[in-house]
């Protein structure tokens, strides 16, 4: 049988040509339309599946976190009803006398350090404050009518009354928990405890946790970040705002609406919310997404929402749909290129060395960082251990200072102190010489009375000896030290040159114990009081007020005098080394200088005010140790 050779036979060009023509111009559109068909269902579906895995975890984190809000406000409940089983304070309701209100003040103040609550205070039954626990401070409640608060007017109820507001007297944030106070079945005032809440908010940001607490009037009350506090996270309308403004619960602030650029509901309580970017984190022209997670807080009627950002997820989605289809197009690619698989081969060996090498290069780049770590590590120990005794040279030639300061000051001092004991010394010598005579004359009563007085001179003599002594010795860096006794001992290191000036001494300051040594703090006083007597020696009614308070733990010396005073280019230099007004070889220079290194040592300060009638104060500020006396000196 013969074949037919028309079967065999080439095709005409214009056939052979048209088929890869065709393959040519619609393939490749066809695999760029599937590469991005499967790109965007495999971005949709890793964005699905990490969605979901991130609400899993976001739920148990939102669960901890609000148990620990709810733990948090739960704690303090018990406290309001607490002040019922106090009989002072029904007393005080019953019968409101300065005696009783101090009393209450007392334990209030007491109560709310032990519960480190931020205020507690008491009302009538008018809403006006009886008794409060921050009664010393300038913005103390005390007095003031609260009558229009919604806490007060539950709890005179008989309701509890829970509230989250601004308060009105100084604007300062806070959770009020109100408890109607009974008695035999009536109620009688109210019990207020504030709380603020701003500690969890710093947790959340320690912890770089995006979460808000948001209460009954969907207004955010506390936040991770501060640019969302006290916005709303529904539509307020006008008549709801106006009628926040009169209830003054958010004091004057305008509740502005918290609006998202987009929002899409994916559950109960799971949304996903879009905001304006942030351009601290990111670029300019993105936006940072959220997947807001939200769970009532029991006992109130807050929610707590926790956001967790969506754009590493939305990378991760973009990489997985760009990884579909690349694989996508790389098959394509191989089943187009099948002929040309050795070349592929080639090309994806070469790419595997040269990510060896790079892998290679950045091991090196690695072992080199870390070696010049190492280095620098090195040399900041050497800087550290030179800086470390670089200070304790810096000590010691401070003490060294303070040393030579306080022999200064025994040195200005020595024409004083050897007039005081030239006297003792010249009654000796003649009371001595009288003594003798009498005992020959047999007159003993005489002689005993010489040897009295003689006792009373030595006497004398050893007290200004023991004060240079004590003056003289050197302090330590730590103690504690008696203002009263100070003073004391300044002031009879200085006896005679207060004699001299008939000087009146003004002492409205309390003896309390202060975190300073007792020499040093001596030293200070010695250079102050010094240096007011030298201010007021052409002074004929020479006056020194010593006026002292408490004031945030520390405790203010005032040591003001009616000097000549210190003239305004010579302010400018007061505290600097060997800057000195005193004629001649009087002063160093440096009593000023040691006296405010010595207080700025222990926490404290020494400053100068120069008053408007006349004279210089400086005011002297040390850590508070406690109250040896309620009484001033």
């Amino acid at each position: 049988m013969k074949c037919d050779p028309n079967l065999y036979r080439a095709a005409s060009p214009s056939l052979a040509v048209k088929p890869r023509l065709v393959r040519h111009l619609f393939l490749p559109p066809l695999i760029i339309a599937m590469m991005i068909g499967l790109g965007c269902i495999g971005f949709w579906i890793s964005e699905h599946y990490g969605i979901r895995s991130l609400s899993e975890n976001g739920q148990r984190q939102l669960e901890l976190h609000a148990r620990a809000v709810e733990s948090e406000i739960s704690k303090y409940t018990y406290l309001p009803s607490l002040l019922e089983l106090e009989t002072s304070v029904s007393q005080l309701l019953a019968d409101p006398t300065p005696e009783h209100r101090q009393t209450v003040n007392d334990y209030l103040e007491g109560l709310n350090r032990r519960s480190r609550s931020r205020a507690i205070y008491v009302m009538d039954t008018t809403g006006r404050v009886m008794a409060t626990s921050n009664w010393r401070d300038v913005d103390s409640y005390l007095g003031e009518d609260l009558s229009f608060r919604a806490y007060f007017q539950n709890a005179v109820r008989g309701q509890p009354g829970r509230f989250y507001g601004i308060g009105s007297t100084n604007g300062e944030p806070g959770y009020y928990l109100a408890h109607g106070l009974e008695e035999h079945g009536k109620i009688i005032g109210v019990a207020v405890v504030k709380v603020r809440l701003e500690a969890m908010e710093e947790r959340w940001q320690r912890a770089r946790l995006e979460a808000f607490v948001s209460d009954e009037n969907g207004i955010i009350i506390l936040s991770s970040d501060p640019a969302r506090r006290l916005k709303s996270v529904v539509p307020l309308s006008e008549e709801t705002k106006e009628k926040l403004a009169r209830s003054l619960q958010y004091y004057w602030f305008p509740l502005n609406e918290l609006q998202p650029l987009a929002r899409e509901t994916l559950s109960e309580g799971v949304e996903k919310l879009t905001f304006p970017a942030n351009s601290e984190l990111v670029s300019d022209d993105e936006n940072i997404s959220y997947l807001a997670q939200t769970r009532p807080l029991s006992d109130t009627p807050w929610n707590f929402t926790l956001l967790t950002p969506l754009q590493d997820l939305r990378r991760e989605a973009i990489n997985q749909g760009i990884l579909v289809a690349v694989a996508f197009a790389l098959l394509a690619f191989l089943l187009i290129a099948w002929n040309e698989r050795r070349k592929v081969i080639a090309t994806r060996l070469a790419a595997r060395e040269a990510l060896q090498e790079a892998n290679n290069q950045l091991e090196r780049r690695i072992t080199e960082r870390t070696t010049d770590l190492r280095a620098s590590n090195e040399r900041l120990k050497g800087q550290i251990r030179e800086r470390r005794l670089a200070e304790e040279t810096l000590r010691r030639a401070q003490d060294e200072l303070v040393q030579a300061g306080k022999l200064a000051a025994i040195g200005q001092m020595s024409t004083s102190i050897a007039h005081e004991l030239n006297q003792p010394l010249a009654a000796l010598r003649t009371l001595s010489g009288n003594t003798v005579r009498f005992l020959e004359r047999g007159q003993l009563d005489v002689a005993s009375t010489n040897l009295k007085t003689i006792n009373e001179l030595i006497d004398r003599m050893g007290r200004i000896t023991a004060s240079l002594r004590s003056f003289a010795r050197r302090g330590d860096d730590k103690g504690q030290a008696c203002l009263g006794k100070a003073v004391d001992a300044a002031l009879q290191l200085l006896g005679g040159r207060v004699e001299n000036i008939h000087l009146q001494l003004h002492r409205d300051f309390t003896d309390v114990q202060v975190q300073i040594d007792q020499t040093r703090l001596e030293q200070i006083l010695v250079n102050l009081i010094g240096n007011a007597l030298d201010a007021m020696q052409a002074q004929p009614q020479p006056e020194l007020w010593l006026e002292g308070e408490a004031f945030d733990g520390k405790y203010r010396l005032r040591v003001r005098d009616n000097g000549h005073g210190i003239d305004a280019e010579a302010r400018k230099h007061l505290f600097e080394p060997f800057f000195t007004t005193k004629p001649g070889e009087q002063g160093l220079g440096l009593g000023l200088t040691l006296s405010a290194s010595l207080a700025a040592a222990t926490g404290g300060h020494l400053g100068v005010e120069h008053p408007a009638s006349g004279g210089t104060a400086f005011v002297l500020s040390l850590p508070l140790v406690s109250l040896t006396s309620a009484e001033p000196i």
